[in-house]
């Protein structure tokens, strides 16, 4: 087991936690809890051994293996199965003495060898990475890519990879799913739920730790307390153990100023002195109760828009992608005032993709994207942060957007999300990555759109700045559109729900418990044809025959589409020609018209039905023509 004693832990002049009595036993789970800056990540290095307590012990059985994430991950050329097979050490190791053995020819300790992989399963190994890279998100092909050809996200799920292929005895994961989509923390939920070591978890996902732990290990006020229970059990247990606490503060408080009103009122008189001296002595021995601070540092709440058009924006029959490789089509979505969209799908299938088409990003390939009179949009992606200048602080961002504004209400503002002080005039080039998206965040509210696109928008953002995440889009007036891994988020905000599957989007009828199970049928399916090449190559023929077709009707309503608009223009205007022919019709056929006596005005009338005659005989021609040819598109 993990145990501290009387354990105290500073770094430079700050102390982290001090005091500290726990015992953590094998196979617990354990969430790790706190303020940003508290020492979560100062805990990790200490039982990782690159720090060491100032006092106290902590004892851990010298033969663990410890696995954790990786920060950096160089630009190497290996390839991604390579790099996740890294991850078990001793696998490594017995292949690097078993090339030596058979290159010196010693049967003895090549049969030793063997034996020693037999046992550790080392023949699966290549199998059980590959099942971890695809449980993460990686596509059929990604195995033999080179670790430098990722992208910086994508190589801290290679770095997860391969601290889960590390067959350890204490597994430390700091922040696992912030790069992770839906589909990846669903099924890494799953893994560390079968997980049979220890865990300790650091994480700002409420659903996430309670699927996975069933301890909380929280500091607090240079306290590290263990609490029984997932992290909704936790937040019960102190927010029951807080509001005590308030209770007795308020009670002490009216007891100090009881004890300070006697002492003001009788310390000059002899009678009574002995009694105040006394008192001052109670005073001084009485042991401070701290109030409980709960409140969060961030209040913010969205901007009231200045309009709402209905509809807000439209895809009408669209299509995108990048470059020639199509990614979506047959896109068909109204977007109106007060709708809250989660967005689904699994990892690839284009989620982003539409959000950039929607935001105005990517052109659509086919049909129409269009936006409502007085849209206002909000689009936040992590790619936005790069944005941000880097020489310039939240409060110059603000002023650059607003400068007519006084400073000191956009100081006000910008408090909100916890940029006070020198943080708001301070550059925000050193910022953490929570700290820029709080930014971003603050930047996009600030415009007062009516219509949010957030991709996103949690990720490095702690659990109070997500809560207040929350009750901000709970209250917001305009509509919103949104992909996050957070489901507590989903939950919180979310009406519906759309899927993004096989270049299509459709309603997705049920809440995230059944998506989950979508996922684990989606899975299976995928898993037995790969067991079953034949029926992968036909589901493959009827996709590819399935978007044949699809490109067909896309390039004949192309073409329906002018014929449509020119023979609504020849039907409005033979509606209007017949209408005034029938009117001159009339009067010509009226024996008074040849009576009266402007005989310029009769040939007038005369020359302008004949016009109307040869018109209208053209225009119905030109409109079996049109028919014609749409009846041949049609077929």
């Amino acid at each position: 087991m993990i145990q501290f004693r009387k354990l105290r832990l500073a770094r430079a002049a700050k102390v982290l936690f001090e005091d500290v009595d726990l015992q953590i036993h094998p196979g617990w789970k354990v969430g790790l809890t706190g303020a940003n800056g508290c020492g979560k990540s100062s805990l990790f290095a200490l039982l990782r051994g690159e720090l060491h307590q100032d006092q106290g012990d902590l004892e851990m059985p010298p033969s663990w293996e410890v696995a954790h994430v990786a920060q950096e991950t160089p630009a190497l050329d290996c390839s991604a199965i390579d790099y996740t097979l890294d991850g078990d050490r001793e696998l490594r190791r017995i292949e690097r003495e078993l090339a030596a053995a058979e290159a010196d020819h010693d049967g003895e300790a090549i049969g030793l060898l063997h034996g020693r992989m037999q046992e550790i399963d080392a023949y699966s190994a290549a199998a059980r990475a590959a099942a971890l890279l695809d449980g993460l998100g990686f596509v059929e092909g990604d195995a033999a890519r080179p670790v430098a050809s990722f992208s910086g996200g994508w190589r801290m799920r290679l770095n997860l990879a391969q601290a889960l292929m590390c067959r350890s005895d204490l597994l430390l994961l700091d922040e696992p799913t912030n790069h992770l989509d839906l589909d990846a923390v669903i099924w890494l939920e799953q893994w560390l739920r079968d997980y049979p070591g220890t865990l300790l978890l650091i994480s700002h996902d409420r659903d996430f730790l309670d699927a996975v732990v069933g301890h909380v290990a929280h500091i607090e006020q240079r306290r590290l307390a263990l609490y029984p229970g997932g992290y909704s059990a936790f937040e019960r247990v102190r927010a029951e153990r807080l509001a005590q606490q308030q209770a007795l503060y308020e009670r002490q408080q009216r007891e100090r100023a009881h004890l300070h009103r006697f002492v003001e009122r009788f310390r000059a008189k002899a009678t009574k002195a002995r009694q105040a001296q006394s008192r001052i002595k109670a005073l001084e021995r009485m042991e401070l109760i701290s109030a409980a601070h709960v409140d969060t540092p961030f209040t913010f709440a969205f901007r009231e828009p200045d309009a709402a058009p209905d509809p807000l924006l439209q895809l009408e029959d669209a299509a995108t992608g990048y470059g020639d490789r199509p990614v979506l089509e047959g896109l068909d979505l109204t977007l109106r005032p007060g709708e809250r969209v989660g967005l689904l799908g699994r990892n690839g299938a284009g989620k982003s993709t539409l959000i950039k088409l929607l935001a105005g990003e990517l052109a659509a390939s086919a049909g129409e994207r269009r936006e409502g009179k007085g849209l206002a949009l909000g689009y936040f992606a992590q790619h936005q942060l790069e944005s941000l200048r880097p020489d310039e602080s939240p409060l110059a961002h603000l002023q650059r957007l607003d400068p007519v504004v006084r400073d000191q209400d956009l100081r006000d503002y910008i408090g909100g999300f916890d940029f006070r002080g020198d943080a708001a005039t301070s550059p925000c080039g050193p910022f953490s990555g929570g700290e820029k998206s709080r930014l971003a965040l603050a930047l996009l509210i600030w415009r007062k759109p009516n219509l949010l696109l957030l991709d996103e928008p949690t990720n490095h953002l702690d659990l109070e700045m997500r809560h207040a995440l929350t009750l901000a889009l709970q209250a917001f007036a305009g509509a919103m559109l949104i992909v996050s891994h957070d489901r507590a988020l989903l939950r919180a905000t979310c009406d519906r729900f759309l899927l993004v599957h096989g270049g299509r989007l459709q309603p997705f009828d049920g809440d995230l418990d059944d998506y989950r199970d979508w996922l684990a049928r989606e899975r299976a399916r995928a898993s037995a044809d790969a067991r079953c090449p034949e029926r992968q190559a036909d589901r493959q023929n009827r996709q590819q025959e399935r978007a044949e077709a699809a490109a067909e009707r896309q390039s004949r309503l192309a073409a329906r589409r002018p014929l449509n608009k020119e023979l609504g223009e020849i039907e409005k205007r033979l509606e209007a020609w017949n209408r005034e022919k029938s009117e001159l019709d009339a009067r010509v056929a009226d024996p008074a018209f040849f009576q009266q006596g402007d005989g310029d005005a009769r040939q007038a009338v005369l020359k302008r039905q004949a016009s109307l005659a040869e018109s209208i005989d053209a225009a119905e021609h030109r409109w079996l023509e049109l028919h014609e040819a749409l009846d041949a598109l049609q077929d």
